[in-house]
């Protein structure tokens, strides 16, 4: 025996317990045929979603020094993603090769095409003075201390 919720072409919905073969009954309401509707808890398992390109491992050392099964799994794990962003685009992202990822680039990824010295929160990078280094002259260095006083 089984409890199946049932629905008829009226939308009147309401649940019977009878065996699997037996044929489903007429609405109580309105003796319309009826179908079944799928229950909510008939769906089991855990959805995930695979992580985006950027926060997969991008060193030797993030594969585990290249293992087998662990690179494996990676690639499985990859085509998921392009799976799913093939079907909902939306989540794709940034889809610029990624040229730096290590030391200050960790947390943003560099990726082709970006100014080295702007930080993915939009902000360039400064030294606080208008000029270069190697000019020759001093401004608070050790090298240019001292310079020009008699």
């Amino acid at each position: 025996m089984a409890i199946y919720e049932l629905r008829c072409r009226d939308g009147h919905r309401f649940e019977v317990i009878q065996s699997f073969t037996a044929p489903l009954p007429g609405c109580p309401e309105c003796g319309a045929p009826t179908g079944k509707v799928p229950s909510t808890f008939a769906v089991g398992g855990r959805a995930s979603v695979p992580p985006p390109p950027e926060r997969m491992p991008q060193t030797w050392r993030g594969t585990y020094g290249a293992d087998r099964e662990y690179v494996a799994g990676l690639r499985r794990t990859a085509e998921r993603r392009r799976a799913l962003e093939e079907r909902h685009p939306e989540l794709a992202g940034d889809r610029r090769p990624i040229v730096a990822h290590e030391g200050r680039y960790e947390h943003a990824p560099l990726r082709a095409g970006d100014h080295p010295l702007t930080h993915a929160s939009g902000h360039t990078h400064t030294h606080g003075h208008g000029h270069g280094h190697g000019h020759g002259h001093g401004h608070g260095h050790a090298e240019g201390a001292g310079k020009g006083t008699p």
